[in-house]
């Protein structure tokens, strides 16, 4: 906690991912919904090369337009993997200069897809002991995989659709195979996807085996798995968010993203393209707002039994990946038969799902408050448990050499 009495986020964001543009919107949000009277905020931008700054220019969109001139007006900066230790540290600095940019008690991820939702990043905050928002390195890896995923609900009784997986080497190696056990499996039409990729970023419908072929051919150059789909094709997606822990958590609202194609595509996420809004449905603004962009409608227009239905199994799908903070789960429905079928999961949605939040009576800076007391409580916790032993082995002779035997010969 800072001298003044107010805890310190740090709002981590950007990253080496296709995403990144989309982090920076989510971040941005994030920083101008917390409550500054109890918070302060410490930007910290992981630019596409993987170097780290902090900067309050960090903090408007308009300046990620020329990012040379961005990273001159920022100073870099680094954590020091050792437990224990919440400083930023300076990269450069003064003989007599301070090291420490910045102290930081708790941090709140804002980082999407590829080397950042994946668990990879919050392994760094683990090795740091910082407590940090959202789902540990498990779920976040388990969220992430597309594949991976599936495997876990499919096993947990929890419905999501037929799917074959593949990696690039094998389909390199063996692509007429490939494209047979798909045909077999499946049929047309398909939905090909890379696994570990997010905001619709090399996904493909497919009809035919040409295009079977050029689809998997893209997904390849964003991931070494990729997984094929049915592809539903009297296709309602619903959307639903859940907050909370592994063991106690909320479902938010339901709503329906309009997508403009067969699929929901980036342009519909992120630059609104998904056609006119009706009825219920919202427009984010004239620029991107991340997923706060999308032409939605809020709260999706469901059969009560079937809004029902969707909340239960967010949850339960939140609790089975051992999910903390928030999460957006995205549901289809097959119309032709009215199943309902988890799509995926996203472990750090694009907007932290706020608009859903405030559609259930959360307000932004209340969902942010609520992510910390979460991260707080979760690393409050973890250090109950034991990790290690203060007895030494290395001071118990057993007679059994320097090797590590468990024993030794009679």
């Amino acid at each position: 906690m800072n001298k003044n009495g107010k805890t310190n986020i740090g709002v981590v964001f950007g990253g080496r991912s296709v995403e990144n543009e989309i982090s920076v919107i989510t971040a941005i949000q994030a920083m101008e919904a917390v409550d500054t009277e109890k918070y302060d905020v410490t930007p910290i931008y992981i630019s596409k090369q993987g170097r780290w700054y902090t900067g309050e220019a960090l903090r408007h969109s308009e300046n990620y337009k020329n990012l040379e001139q961005l990273y001159a007006s920022c100073e870099e900066v680094y954590l020091r993997p050792v437990y224990g230790d919440n400083h930023l540290y300076k990269v450069r600095r003064g003989l007599f200069g301070n090291a420490v940019a910045a102290e930081i008690d708790v941090i709140l991820p804002a980082l999407h897809g590829t080397n950042c939702e994946d668990g990879s990043v919050q392994g760094a905050f683990e090795m740091t002991g910082i407590p940090y928002a959202g789902c540990n390195v498990l779920a976040s890896a388990n969220g992430m995989d597309k594949i991976t995923m599936k495997m876990i609900l499919a096993q947990s009784g929890i419905p999501v659709v037929d799917y074959v997986w593949l990696t690039d080497k094998e389909w390199y190696d063996r692509q007429e195979q490939v494209v047979e056990r798909v045909e077999t499996r499946l049929h047309y039409p398909v939905i090909v996807k890379p696994a570990d990729s997010g905001s619709s970023v090399g996904i493909t419908a497919v009809h035919d085996r040409e295009h079977l072929v050029e689809a998997i051919e893209n997904a390849v150059a964003y991931s070494k798995r990729i997984i094929v789909e049915h592809l539903v094709e009297q296709l309602r997606e619903i959307n639903c968010s859940v907050l909370g822990d592994y063991y106690e958590c909320e479902a938010s609202v339901c709503e329906a993203p309009i997508r403009s194609g067969e699929i929901l595509s980036y342009q519909d996420k992120y630059l609104g393209g998904g056609g006119g809004s009706k009825g219920g449905a919202k427009r984010g603004g004239t620029k991107s707002q991340g997923m706060h962009s999308t032409v939605r409608e809020i709260p999706a227009r469901l059969p009560q039994a079937t809004t029902d239905l969707i909340r239960t199994t967010a949850v339960e799908t939140f609790k089975t990946l051992g999910c903390d903070g928030v999460a957006r789960i995205d549901f289809m429905i097959d119309e032709a038969t009215g199943n309902v079928f988890v799509n995926e999961i996203n472990t750090i949605p694009g907007s932290l799902s706020f608009y859903l939040w405030e559609a259930t009576g959360v307000p932004f800076g209340k969902l942010i408050e609520r992510l910390i007391d979460i991260a707080l409580r979760r690393s409050r916790e973890a250090s109950f448990k034991i990790t290690s032993y203060k007895e030494n082995i290395f001071n118990y002779s057993t007679g059994g050499g320097t090797k590590g035997a468990k024993g030794t010969k009679a």
